[in-house]
């Protein structure tokens, strides 16, 4: 043998070697499962998560609720007082700088519903996405009071010029907690880049993925995708690590 592969010029090693069959199996259960649940995700994205070991949770089963059809109010349009041109803060810990922005999508009925998010801009983490015909200043209130309690309050909040945005209500509510409410420039949505990012995430992977029918299916996809994007994504802002990681890193 060692005659023959030296005068065919071909070493033994070579020779000799014999391939060893690859069990791909579970990542392609991982890939399919990533395709089915995030079908907007790209090859970068599903990559970095099947190399991080992340998984995906299984669908639970939508329930129907019907909800009931909200009154709309013809409200006049309020003067805008000027706003001053910010370059765009980069906090530098958790609860520093919250963002807050609605977004708005319809049902398979043709009914309106709008989406309140809020990001915590330090680690990109999603603290509530909820989902409602109708999210007043007072519900807005609710739910800032619900993280209060949970997560603290920022020092400051960033918001556009939206009309639950400029009510007195919301703002005696940040005077008396001692947040300080900035608003972006009209139609300068950069000035709020980072949940102006996420939302085109929810945009691209949530509400033009999916056809919603009930109320309740807006807000079960969105938890799914919320719980998914803060525990499994990975961002390259964060060095490819997820929100949650990024702030157990900060809290050890």
């Amino acid at each position: 043998m060692r005659q023959a592969c030296k005068a065919a010029g071909v070493a033994r090693s070579t020779y000799e070697y014999k391939p060893v069959e690859k069990d791909d199996l579970l990542i392609e259960e991982q890939l399919q499962l990533l395709v089915e649940k995030q079908p907007a995700i790209g090859f970068w994205e599903c990559f970095h998560r099947i190399r991080n070991g992340s998984r995906v949770e299984p669908q639970t089963r939508l329930q129907g609720l019907q909800p009931t059809e909200a009154q709309h109010q013809r409200r006049h349009r309020k003067r805008l007082p000027a706003r001053v041109k910010q370059a765009l803060f980069q906090p530098e810990r958790i609860n520093q700088v919250w963002s807050v922005d609605f977004m708005s999508d319809s049902l398979w009925d043709g009914r309106k519903f709008r989406l309140l998010n809020i990001v915590d801009d330090y680690n990109r983490e999603i603290l509530s996405m909820e989902a409602d015909l109708s999210i007043p200043a007072l519900r807005l209130i609710r739910v800032l009071e619900y993280l209060k309690e949970f997560s603290g309050l920022p020092e400051m909040i960033r918001v556009d010029n939206g009309p639950e945005f400029i009510s007195h209500k919301l703002e005696g509510w940040c005077k008396e907690n001692k947040v300080r409410l900035v608003f972006i420039q009209p139609g300068k949505p950069m000035q709020n880049a980072y949940i102006e990012c996420c939302n085109g995430s929810i945009r691209r992977e949530l509400l033009n993925t999916y056809v919603f029918r009930t109320l309740s299916e807006v807000r079960q996809k969105a938890e799914e995708w919320m719980q998914d994007y803060n525990h499994h994504r990975p961002h390259q802002a964060l060095n490819l690590r997820t929100p949650v990681e990024l702030l157990e890193e900060i809290v050890t």
